[in-house]
């Protein structure tokens, strides 16, 4: 994975479209912390769209019956005064980043460090992969943070199959995105 460059095209998958994202609308406890999540794969985004439904229809948002979502598309202006970090890989460092961020007070050292950026990068621990860190959250693979325990995990998440996912957790960085559009998206429900 690398940083990212000037004019990248970006995606994000939801139950409504997303023409003006607003930090203090997005979730804490998410990978990389709170932040608006992007993509680099619109095949991801859109399988994020069914997730977000599910959640929306959960919470009362939108009708439990909504069969489309949205894929909204964004370019990234590189005005150079943004701090990024980027998980090169899906490795030890970036599974004690997730989960620091998913169960506070573990992994505060790292939680931490990311504070520093305005984009934070990395593999994405999505749908698919939740219940292997759920399991090491709750120690299914060994006490959380060991060497056996994580490479457990890792190794159940076949990190190589994973997509990209960038959090952008500062107005700075929310500056550098710019709306393109949005396509919806049909889904079909579950029999």
């Amino acid at each position: 994975m690398k940083k990212l460059s000037d004019g990248a095209v970006l995606y994000h998958g939801s139950y409504c479209i997303v023409s003006e994202p607003n930090l203090s609308k997005c979730a804490a406890k998410k990978d990389f912390g709170q932040g608006f999540y992007l993509t680099t794969s619109r095949e991801q985004a859109e399988s994020f769209v069914r997730f977000s439904i599910g959640k929306a229809a959960a919470q009362g948002a939108v009708s439990s019956d909504q069969q489309y979502g949205y894929v909204s598309e964004y370019r990234y202006h590189d005005h150079g005064a943004l701090k990024q970090f980027v998980f090169q890989k899906a490795d030890r460092e970036w599974l004690h980043c997730i989960v620091g961020h998913r169960k506070p007070g573990s992994f505060p050292d790292i939680v931490d460090e990311m504070r520093k950026y305005d984009i934070v990068g990395g593999k994405i621990a999505n749908d698919k992969t939740n219940v292997t860190i759920t399991t090491y959250l709750i120690g299914g693979y060994g006490e959380i943070g060991t060497d056996s325990a994580d490479a457990i995990c890792i190794g159940q998440l076949i990190p190589e199959r994973l997509k990209d996912q960038y959090c952008f957790r500062t107005e700075k960085a929310m500056e550098s995105i710019r709306y393109m559009g949005s396509e919806r998206i049909w889904i079909r429900q579950e029999l």
